[in-house]
């Protein structure tokens, strides 16, 4: 077993979200809410033998979860063999995938059948309407049949809500029944400036506090659940023991137990969720530089982590979106839709 690689916080390397495509089939608003955007060169995007390199080394250096994020990772084509070929190596103890679920219903079936091990959903509304305002489609059944088509395959099934003041902040209790019905978790995330979050305000993000209320006042006593975990929910239990979990990464960070980094479809491996600088590794594998010089390079880049970008953007007294429209033209790097969440 490797070493446990640890930063200066004594944060360990162990999960890894890695993006295999920076396109994406929806538009949501707060993750690409502006009309036109700046993609990756298709040239630069991995391949699918460079990405089994680079986990290989991360497996070395002690990593045992792996998450395909996206852009939308399902419009990545024979997305399976990926999965397969990941899923084929012992020290991977967890392959997940984040999806917005339109094309979920056609694939569930092949991403079990390739080794998947569990699929998170990002639904941020059950009102057709509303799904078309925040995501400029028309996929809302889509994305249902999705979740009813993967919710037998993949035990776990979570599913994620972005929630915004005045936008879908009235469906907390909706999204618990709903979650219920198919055997689903719900987790809760609070509206984060982070990335093309162009159109974020503080007044836009619900709290933690505030969604507990909620939640008590429709369902009854909600007890938190006392877990050792490095997962970024708080997880809570109602009394008829549903479970649902609130990301309050905003209000409430993480940083202190963040063991997770983010590798972008064309190899840029970042930190942190908020990073504006990531270690260029597709540069260093098309070199031809072998598993120990890769590896060293990420181990440099681990021991020498600082980041808190959360609590760093917490403290801040005039706190506005994250980075200017004009910067992210130039740069779409700094996208979330291209480092996944």
């Amino acid at each position: 077993m490797p070493s446990v690689l640890v930063d200066q916080y004594q944060r360990p390397l162990r999960n890894l979200r890695l993006s295999v495509t920076d396109r994406c089939n929806l538009r949501c608003s707060y993750c690409m809410p502006e009309p036109e955007y700046v993609w990756l060169p298709r040239g630069d995007i991995l391949q699918f033998e460079e990405i089994e390199r680079l986990v290989d080394v991360f497996l070395d250096l002690g990593v045992d979860k792996v998450r395909l994020t996206g852009g939308e990772p399902l419009v990545r084509h024979d997305l399976p063999v990926l999965i397969a070929a990941l899923a084929r190596r012992p020290r991977v103890r967890d392959l997940a995938m984040t999806t917005n679920g339109v094309l979920l219903a056609d694939q569930a079936q092949a991403l079990a059948d390739a080794g998947l091990h569990r699929v998170t959903v990002s639904l941020d509304t059950l009102r057709p309407d509303r799904f078309r305002d925040l995501t400029r489609a028309d996929d809302l059944d889509r994305v249902l049949q999705g979740i009813a088509a993967a919710a037998p395959l993949f035990r776990g099934l979570k599913l994620d809500t972005v929630v915004i003041r005045g936008v879908n902040d009235d469906e907390l209790d909706a999204m618990i029944e709903f979650g219920r019905s198919c055997g689903a978790e719900v987790r809760f995330i609070e509206y984060m400036d982070v990335g093309g979050a162009t159109h974020w305000s503080l007044e836009r993000v619900v709290p933690r506090t505030e969604m507990l209320e909620r939640l008590a006042q429709r369902f009854g006593p909600v007890v938190p659940v006392d877990e050792a975990s490095s997962a970024p929910a708080d997880r809570y239990r109602l009394s008829d023991g549903t479970l649902f979990g609130i990301i309050a990464s905003t209000t409430s960070p993480f940083c202190a137990d963040c063991d997770r980094a983010r590798l972008t479809a064309d190899g840029m491996w970042y930190l942190c969720l908020y990073g504006t600088a990531g270690l260029d590794l597709r540069r260093a594998l098309r070199r031809g530089a072998d598993t120990e010089e890769m590896g060293s390079m990420i181990r440099s880049a681990w021991l020498s982590r600082r980041d808190r970008g959360a609590e760093e953007r917490l403290a801040l007294r005039d706190r506005a979106a994250l980075i200017p429209v004009d910067t992210l033209r130039r740069d779409p790097h700094l996208e979330m839709h291209t480092r996944g969440g």
